[in-house]
Protein backbone atom coordinates (compact mmCIF):
# COMPACT_ATOMS: atom_id res chain seq x y z
CA UNK A 1 0.00 0.00 0.00
CA UNK A 2 1.21 3.37 -0.85
CA UNK A 3 0.35 5.14 2.33
CA UNK A 4 0.57 3.34 5.51
CA UNK A 5 -1.70 4.26 8.25
CA UNK A 6 -0.58 5.53 11.59
CA UNK A 7 -0.94 3.66 14.47
CA UNK A 8 -2.83 5.33 17.94
CA UNK A 9 -0.23 6.57 20.10
CA UNK A 10 2.54 4.56 21.99
CA UNK A 11 0.66 5.30 25.42
CA UNK A 12 -2.56 3.20 23.86
CA UNK A 13 -0.61 0.96 22.52
CA UNK A 14 1.36 0.24 25.90
CA UNK A 15 -1.74 0.36 27.96
CA UNK A 16 -3.31 -2.50 25.69
CA UNK A 17 -0.06 -4.55 26.29
CA UNK A 18 0.08 -3.99 30.04
CA UNK A 19 -3.35 -5.51 30.38
CA UNK A 20 -3.00 -8.42 28.01
CA UNK A 21 0.57 -9.24 29.98
CA UNK A 22 -0.90 -8.91 33.10
CA UNK A 23 -3.60 -11.30 32.45
CA UNK A 24 -1.68 -14.07 30.45
CA UNK A 25 1.88 -13.72 32.61
CA UNK A 26 0.68 -12.77 35.92
CA UNK A 27 3.03 -13.35 38.47
CA UNK A 28 5.34 -15.07 36.63
CA UNK A 29 5.79 -17.47 33.62
CA UNK A 30 6.66 -20.58 36.14
CA UNK A 31 7.01 -22.99 32.64
CA UNK A 32 9.86 -20.27 31.10
CA UNK A 33 11.44 -20.49 34.40
CA UNK A 34 12.12 -23.71 33.94
CA UNK A 35 14.25 -22.77 30.79
CA UNK A 36 17.62 -21.41 30.74
CA UNK A 37 17.93 -17.82 30.78
CA UNK A 38 19.98 -17.57 27.20
CA UNK A 39 20.59 -15.33 24.40
CA UNK A 40 18.60 -17.22 21.67
CA UNK A 41 17.02 -15.92 18.47
CA UNK A 42 13.08 -17.15 16.76
CA UNK A 43 11.24 -16.35 13.88
CA UNK A 44 7.82 -15.38 13.17
CA UNK A 45 5.74 -17.79 10.24
CA UNK A 46 2.59 -16.48 8.52
CA UNK A 47 0.65 -19.69 7.83
CA UNK A 48 -2.11 -18.57 5.52
CA UNK A 49 -2.49 -15.50 2.95
CA UNK A 50 -3.13 -12.67 4.87
CA UNK A 51 -2.98 -8.32 5.23
CA UNK A 52 -0.37 -7.54 8.09
CA UNK A 53 -1.92 -5.69 10.94
CA UNK A 54 -0.34 -5.25 14.73
CA UNK A 55 3.32 -4.58 14.69
CA UNK A 56 3.62 -1.93 17.25
CA UNK A 57 1.54 -4.87 19.51
CA UNK A 58 3.58 -7.26 18.87
CA UNK A 59 7.25 -5.16 19.30
CA UNK A 60 5.14 -3.51 22.47
CA UNK A 61 4.67 -6.91 24.10
CA UNK A 62 8.24 -8.28 23.90
CA UNK A 63 10.35 -4.79 24.60
CA UNK A 64 8.01 -4.91 27.42
CA UNK A 65 9.87 -8.02 29.07
CA UNK A 66 13.11 -7.01 27.17
CA UNK A 67 13.83 -3.97 26.24
CA UNK A 68 16.89 -5.02 24.33
CA UNK A 69 15.34 -6.96 22.33
CA UNK A 70 16.01 -7.17 18.27
CA UNK A 71 12.72 -7.19 15.81
CA UNK A 72 13.87 -7.42 12.14
CA UNK A 73 10.45 -7.07 9.90
CA UNK A 74 10.84 -8.53 6.54
CA UNK A 75 6.99 -6.92 6.06
CA UNK A 76 5.39 -3.78 6.96
CA UNK A 77 1.76 -3.23 8.36
CA UNK A 78 -0.26 -3.22 5.59
CA UNK A 79 1.39 -5.73 3.20
CA UNK A 80 -0.34 -8.59 1.39
CA UNK A 81 1.89 -11.69 2.28
CA UNK A 82 1.17 -15.14 1.07
CA UNK A 83 1.21 -18.12 2.94
CA UNK A 84 4.82 -19.79 4.59
CA UNK A 85 5.94 -16.57 4.30
CA UNK A 86 8.59 -15.24 7.23
CA UNK A 87 7.46 -12.03 8.92
CA UNK A 88 9.80 -11.38 11.12
CA UNK A 89 13.26 -12.87 12.87
CA UNK A 90 14.44 -11.91 16.72
CA UNK A 91 16.79 -11.95 18.60
CA UNK A 92 17.08 -11.57 22.59
CA UNK A 93 16.46 -14.27 25.35
CA UNK A 94 14.90 -17.46 25.97
CA UNK A 95 12.71 -16.62 28.38
CA UNK A 96 11.61 -13.52 27.34
CA UNK A 97 10.62 -14.58 24.00
CA UNK A 98 8.33 -17.88 24.89
CA UNK A 99 6.95 -15.86 27.60
CA UNK A 100 5.91 -12.93 25.07
CA UNK A 101 5.19 -15.24 22.45
CA UNK A 102 1.28 -15.80 23.08
CA UNK A 103 0.54 -12.23 23.67
CA UNK A 104 1.89 -11.01 20.71
CA UNK A 105 0.89 -13.55 18.54
CA UNK A 106 -2.91 -12.35 20.15
CA UNK A 107 -2.69 -8.81 18.99
CA UNK A 108 -0.90 -9.98 15.69
CA UNK A 109 -3.48 -12.43 14.39
CA UNK A 110 -6.33 -10.44 15.37
CA UNK A 111 -5.43 -7.55 14.06
CA UNK A 112 -4.55 -8.96 11.12
CA UNK A 113 -7.28 -11.21 10.60
CA UNK A 114 -9.37 -7.87 10.89
CA UNK A 115 -7.23 -6.04 7.99
CA UNK A 116 -7.90 -9.12 5.59
CA UNK A 117 -11.33 -9.28 5.93
CA UNK A 118 -11.50 -5.04 5.17
CA UNK A 119 -8.78 -5.72 2.35
CA UNK A 120 -11.00 -8.57 0.84
CA UNK A 121 -14.30 -5.83 1.26
CA UNK A 122 -12.28 -3.06 -0.52
CA UNK A 123 -11.31 -5.46 -3.39
CA UNK A 124 -14.91 -5.88 -4.28
CA UNK A 125 -15.88 -2.03 -4.36
CA UNK A 126 -12.36 -1.29 -6.11
CA UNK A 127 -13.14 1.19 -9.59
CA UNK A 128 -16.46 2.14 -7.62
CA UNK A 129 -15.39 5.21 -6.14
CA UNK A 130 -17.43 3.74 -2.69
CA UNK A 131 -15.48 3.64 0.40
CA UNK A 132 -15.44 0.80 2.77
CA UNK A 133 -16.13 1.61 6.64
CA UNK A 134 -16.11 0.29 9.98
CA UNK A 135 -18.45 0.98 12.77
CA UNK A 136 -18.44 0.71 16.57
CA UNK A 137 -18.80 -2.97 16.60
CA UNK A 138 -15.55 -3.58 18.05
CA UNK A 139 -13.87 -6.04 20.97
CA UNK A 140 -13.96 -3.77 23.98
CA UNK A 141 -10.97 -2.34 24.80
CA UNK A 142 -9.43 -2.94 21.87
CA UNK A 143 -11.54 -0.26 19.69
CA UNK A 144 -8.25 2.01 18.43
CA UNK A 145 -6.39 -1.02 17.41
CA UNK A 146 -9.07 -2.92 15.62
CA UNK A 147 -9.41 0.75 13.29
CA UNK A 148 -6.23 1.25 13.02
CA UNK A 149 -6.06 -3.03 11.15
CA UNK A 150 -9.33 -1.22 8.95
CA UNK A 151 -7.33 1.22 7.50
CA UNK A 152 -4.38 -1.37 7.54
CA UNK A 153 -6.90 -3.60 4.91
CA UNK A 154 -7.47 -0.13 2.75
CA UNK A 155 -10.99 0.92 5.05
CA UNK A 156 -11.77 4.12 6.36
CA UNK A 157 -12.72 4.75 10.04
CA UNK A 158 -16.46 5.57 11.12
CA UNK A 159 -17.00 7.65 14.04
CA UNK A 160 -14.28 6.34 16.83
CA UNK A 161 -16.43 6.69 19.51
CA UNK A 162 -19.88 8.39 20.85
CA UNK A 163 -17.99 12.05 21.46
CA UNK A 164 -16.55 13.00 17.95
CA UNK A 165 -19.47 12.56 15.55
CA UNK A 166 -23.38 13.27 16.36
CA UNK A 167 -25.49 10.21 14.52
CA UNK A 168 -29.08 10.19 14.52
CA UNK A 169 -30.95 6.35 14.77
CA UNK A 170 -34.24 5.01 15.04
CA UNK A 171 -34.28 5.41 18.70
CA UNK A 172 -32.91 9.25 18.88
CA UNK A 173 -35.29 9.64 16.09
CA UNK A 174 -38.23 7.90 18.30
CA UNK A 175 -37.02 10.01 21.46
CA UNK A 176 -36.75 13.63 19.88
CA UNK A 177 -40.20 13.45 18.06
CA UNK A 178 -39.58 13.60 14.42
CA UNK A 179 -36.14 13.37 12.27
CA UNK A 180 -36.51 17.02 11.57
CA UNK A 181 -36.96 17.40 15.39
CA UNK A 182 -33.73 15.42 15.99
CA UNK A 183 -31.82 16.80 13.38
CA UNK A 184 -32.18 20.22 14.46
CA UNK A 185 -31.41 19.41 18.17
CA UNK A 186 -28.33 18.36 17.15
CA UNK A 187 -27.27 21.65 15.38
CA UNK A 188 -28.33 23.76 18.13
CA UNK A 189 -26.60 21.52 20.41
CA UNK A 190 -23.60 20.60 18.53
CA UNK A 191 -22.98 22.45 15.62
CA UNK A 192 -19.31 21.70 15.46
CA UNK A 193 -19.33 18.37 15.27
CA UNK A 194 -20.19 16.68 12.25
CA UNK A 195 -24.01 15.00 11.58
CA UNK A 196 -24.72 11.68 10.68
CA UNK A 197 -28.53 10.54 9.88
CA UNK A 198 -30.22 7.11 9.75
CA UNK A 199 -32.97 6.93 7.70
CA UNK A 200 -35.47 4.33 7.26
CA UNK A 201 -38.09 5.50 4.75
CA UNK A 202 -37.92 7.86 1.46
CA UNK A 203 -40.05 9.94 3.21
CA UNK A 204 -37.41 10.55 5.92
CA UNK A 205 -34.69 11.03 3.30
CA UNK A 206 -36.92 13.49 1.98
CA UNK A 207 -36.60 15.31 5.74
CA UNK A 208 -32.68 14.72 5.58
CA UNK A 209 -31.71 16.44 2.11
CA UNK A 210 -34.05 19.35 3.48
CA UNK A 211 -32.63 19.71 6.39
CA UNK A 212 -29.27 18.73 6.04
CA UNK A 213 -26.19 16.99 7.47
CA UNK A 214 -23.02 15.65 6.62
CA UNK A 215 -23.66 11.95 5.95
CA UNK A 216 -27.27 9.85 5.13
CA UNK A 217 -27.37 6.83 6.24
CA UNK A 218 -29.82 4.42 4.39
CA UNK A 219 -30.72 0.94 6.72
CA UNK A 220 -31.53 -1.92 5.22
CA UNK A 221 -32.84 -0.36 1.84
CA UNK A 222 -33.84 -2.67 -0.99
CA UNK A 223 -32.25 -2.42 -3.96
CA UNK A 224 -35.19 -0.77 -5.94
CA UNK A 225 -35.44 1.97 -2.89
CA UNK A 226 -31.48 2.05 -2.33
CA UNK A 227 -31.69 3.60 -6.18
CA UNK A 228 -34.09 5.83 -6.01
CA UNK A 229 -32.40 6.98 -2.78
CA UNK A 230 -29.78 8.16 -4.80
CA UNK A 231 -31.36 9.16 -7.36
CA UNK A 232 -32.68 11.48 -4.76
CA UNK A 233 -29.39 12.65 -3.32
CA UNK A 234 -28.30 13.22 -6.96
CA UNK A 235 -31.04 15.42 -7.91
CA UNK A 236 -31.23 19.12 -8.04
CA UNK A 237 -31.04 20.84 -5.35
CA UNK A 238 -28.81 18.82 -3.91
CA UNK A 239 -26.44 17.55 -6.14
CA UNK A 240 -22.92 16.60 -4.82
CA UNK A 241 -24.17 18.07 -1.58
CA UNK A 242 -24.94 14.66 0.98
CA UNK A 243 -22.91 11.62 0.53
CA UNK A 244 -25.10 8.12 0.88
CA UNK A 245 -23.94 5.65 3.30
CA UNK A 246 -24.93 1.81 2.79
CA UNK A 247 -25.33 -0.38 6.09
CA UNK A 248 -27.36 -3.65 6.67
CA UNK A 249 -27.82 -6.73 4.48
CA UNK A 250 -24.01 -6.69 3.28
CA UNK A 251 -21.68 -9.28 2.46
CA UNK A 252 -19.25 -9.74 -0.43
CA UNK A 253 -21.40 -11.12 -2.87
CA UNK A 254 -23.92 -8.64 -2.46
CA UNK A 255 -21.73 -5.51 -1.83
CA UNK A 256 -20.21 -5.31 -5.74
CA UNK A 257 -23.95 -4.47 -6.67
CA UNK A 258 -25.03 -2.21 -3.98
CA UNK A 259 -21.78 0.15 -4.61
CA UNK A 260 -22.25 0.25 -8.40
CA UNK A 261 -25.36 1.75 -7.68
CA UNK A 262 -23.92 5.01 -6.79
CA UNK A 263 -23.46 4.98 -2.87
CA UNK A 264 -20.52 6.75 -1.48
CA UNK A 265 -20.15 4.91 1.72
CA UNK A 266 -20.70 1.21 3.11
CA UNK A 267 -20.53 0.50 6.63
CA UNK A 268 -19.61 -3.13 7.57
CA UNK A 269 -19.86 -3.97 11.08
CA UNK A 270 -18.59 -7.38 10.72
CA UNK A 271 -14.71 -6.21 9.59
CA UNK A 272 -14.34 -6.01 13.34
CA UNK A 273 -17.31 -7.76 15.04
CA UNK A 274 -16.77 -11.35 13.57
CA UNK A 275 -13.49 -11.64 14.35
CA UNK A 276 -11.32 -14.60 12.26
CA UNK A 277 -7.52 -14.64 13.34
CA UNK A 278 -4.77 -15.16 10.85
CA UNK A 279 -3.04 -18.71 11.83
CA UNK A 280 0.29 -17.06 13.31
CA UNK A 281 3.19 -19.40 15.28
CA UNK A 282 6.56 -18.22 16.47
CA UNK A 283 9.34 -20.67 16.41
CA UNK A 284 13.33 -20.70 18.27
CA UNK A 285 15.65 -21.29 16.21
CA UNK A 286 16.86 -19.58 13.11
CA UNK A 287 14.45 -19.21 9.94
CA UNK A 288 13.93 -21.73 7.24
Amino acid sequence: MSQRPTPPPADVIASDVARALAEDVGTGDVTAALLPDVPDIAYLLCKQEAVVAGQPWFDACHRALDPHVQIDWRVRDGDRVPAGTVLATLTGRTRTLVTAERSSLNFLQTLSGTATVTAAYVDVVRGTGCTILDTRKTLPGLRLAQKYAVRCGGGMNHRIGLYDTVMLKENHVRAAGSLTAAIRTARSAQPSLPLIVEVETLAQLDEALAEGCERILIDDFDADTRREAVRRVKAAPYSGRIPLEVSGGVDLSTLRAIAADGVDFVSIGGLTKHVHAIDLSMKLGPAP
